[in-house]
């Protein structure tokens, strides 16, 4: 996780399996850069490329003293290494892998316990809707549709109900210091603000190192003041349909953004069955086509984005309003949308 220049055009992330892809980038979809034009006397933008938790990853600094902006590129780099040794899904070592064959953690990390924390409150919040315990799902249906000789409705109704069984974020205890599961065979997928979280560290870090002109995009994004003084940062929205194209594009000062889509990672060719699954079916969330969220924070943003594409839309404003300043894009399957929460 080298930190390098648009210019040098080297450099290289590790590699991402598909595995990684499934399961990681498809849980939110990144917003790329719209390249503003730049005027004489404007600060140098730096850049680094490369990967967190399985997605492409970039952060840019306006800022006069390009080596400041590489060193502080370079710590955050740091930083993001250190949580994805916590949150991620695919080292055996990290505390939530741990967690997940253990059922428990006896010294937890305060991030992962305060990101735990705040999974909780966003349950809460969307009553359900959104929950970090889907993951003895996510294994049922990857399991399923691994097999060629799969049935293409999805596992059994007896298969879902089991796996639904063990999903309920009331039941991580997260009391005297230490993160236990209440039932065995629980397990924890963090991939709907993990991404949020990790971005904020990294925007609040270059914020303490002095950087107020930065965009941070580790799968969520967020905007610290502008890169010129007469322009926002802007970054585009994916296509809902699951394409690479982008629709519209975003102008961002001192905010984050966040975008969902089940189309983002599907287990079948239809897209039927996809990566968001709803909590009290235990099928694929069906109800939205995709979500954009604006809030302040990332993992605000994050959590609200997985809320709302599996919640029902009538209360999708109610959600988003227990949050504080936030507003959001509904992308319904006939096409129409919903703004919510002043979304010009």
């Amino acid at each position: 996780m080298k930190p390098i220049d648009r210019a040098s055009g080297n450099g290289r992330g590790r590699r991402v399996t598909r595995r990684r892809v499934l399961t990681l980038i498809g849980a939110t979809a990144s917003l790329p850069l719209i390249a503003g034009r730049a005027s004489r006397g404007d600060p140098p933008v730096f850049e680094w490329r490369g990967q967190a938790l399985g997605a492409e990853a970039q952060l840019l600094l306006a800022h006069p003293r390009q080596t400041a902006a590489r060193r502080a590129a370079a710590r955050c780099v740091a930083e993001i290494a250190r949580l994805e040794r916590v949150f991620s899904l695919f080292d055996p070592a990290s505390e939530l892998s741990r967690l997940n064959r253990d059922g428990c953690l006896a010294t937890p990390s305060h991030d992962l316990r305060i990101l735990l924390a705040e999974a909780q409150r966003f349950g809460a919040l969307s009553n359900g809707a959104f929950d970090v315990t889907v993951q003895p799902l996510w294994r049922l249906y990857a399991g399923h549709f691994a097999d060629p000789r799969h049935d293409s409705e999805g596992p059994s109704e007896t298969q879902v109900a089991a796996a639904r069984a063990l999903v309920d974020y009331r039941g991580i205890d997260l009391a005297q210091g230490r993160i236990a599961f209440r039932r065995p065979g629980m397990a924890v997928t963090l991939n709907g603000i993990a991404q949020g979280y990790i971005t904020d560290r990294a925007a609040d870090l270059l914020r303490e190192s002095g950087f107020d002109n930065v965009l941070v995009q580790l799968g969520e994004t967020r905007a610290l003041g502008r890169p010129a003084p007469d322009r926002p940062w802007r970054v585009t929205l994916p296509d809902p349909q699951g394409g690479t194209g982008a629709t519209a594009g975003l102008d961002l000062v001192n905010q984050a953004v966040a975008a969902s889509r089940g189309a983002a990672a599907r287990f079948d060719p239809t897209g039927h069955h996809h990566h968001l699954f709803d909590p009290a079916t235990g099928a694929s969330a069906g109800r939205v086509l995709a979500v954009t969220v604006i809030a302040g924070r990332a993992t605000a943003a994050d959590a609200l984005a997985t809320a709302l594409a599996v919640a029902a839309p009538d209360v999708a404003e109610t959600i988003l309003n227990g949050v504080g300043p936030a507003r959001a894009l509904v992308v319904l399957p006939d096409g129409s949308k919903r703004r919510l929460g002043n979304w010009v």
